[in-house]
């Protein structure tokens, strides 16, 4: 799935680039956007997949938005953000959010949904430490190039591991279509916005976006795949969210007073 994900979007970018007659990144350069799609992409699918088949869309979603915690942790890694007691408070409130949302959600932990969590908080790691080195490429490249050739990189990498795992694929219609909204829509068209908005903001800021997974992600799991929300869930998402809030600087109600000026 990741394989063709990858595939997909390569497909829809390059007949854009094509299109608008942009060229591909220089050979030399093909080594580093090959370890950025192994971060933002081929890591974060696998993983992902990987762990839908254990926990709720709601549970990854949830997850998921830990992206800006680690991106900005990433920033201080590599000397762009300072990492103050704030964010290092922000880091544990987060972890807390995890444990708590494992807990007290409506799938009862076992070893299972432990290493599906762990894969989850792997693949927002790596989101966000990919974050640093996406805002580096586009300061290199243009995003639409960029952004084709990682996901050829990334269709590369998932190749043979995609060919052994093929024999044991069911296909489904309804696994193709929701398959074809990933690889155009998701990976395609939405790597190529964020590496455009990557040009104009700082990567905390561009993985910010990330705040506004959960209430989706909940929200179609409980529509489309009859989910349950529970009481339980409610702390976990609650501490995840101020812990994004705590790292990142990012104040709601600031936006909101500033935007009513």
């Amino acid at each position: 799935m990741a394989c063709l994900r990858c595939a997909l979007a390569a497909v829809v970018l390059t007949i854009l680039m094509r299109a608008t007659r942009q060229q591909w990144p220089a050979r030399t350069h093909w080594r580093a956007i090959t370890l950025l799609s192994v971060l933002t992409v081929v890591a974060p699918f696998v993983l992902f997949n990987g762990a839908g088949l254990v926990l709720p869309s709601g549970y990854s979603a949830v997850l998921n938005a830990t992206a800006p915690l680690f991106g900005v942790v990433a920033g201080a890694m590599f000397a762009q953000e300072r990492l103050t007691m704030r964010k290092l408070v922000g880091c544990a409130v987060g972890l807390g959010g995890v444990a708590l949302l494992v807990r007290l959600g409506p799938v009862e932990p076992d070893w299972r949904v432990v290493l599906a969590v762990l894969a989850c908080v792997t693949a927002s790691a790596s989101y966000g430490f990919g974050a640093i080195l996406m805002k580096r490429a586009t300061m290199a490249h243009q995003p639409l190039p960029a952004s084709a050739a990682v996901h050829i990189a990334g269709a590369l990498v998932l190749l043979l591991p995609a060919a052994v795992a093929a024999p044991s694929v069911v296909v489904r219609t309804d696994a193709l279509i929701a398959l074809a909204v990933l690889g155009t829509f998701t990976s395609g068209f939405m790597y190529l916005i964020s590496m455009r908005l990557m040009r104009e903001i700082p990567a905390s800021a561009a993985t910010s976006s990330a705040f506004l997974i959960p209430m989706f992600g909940v929200t179609w799991g409980g529509l489309f795949l009859g989910e349950p929300f529970t009481a339980g869930m409610i702390p976990g998402v609650a501490l995840v969210l101020l812990a994004c809030a705590l790292v990142t600087g990012f104040n709601p109600f600031r936006l909101f007073a500033q935007g009513m000026r």
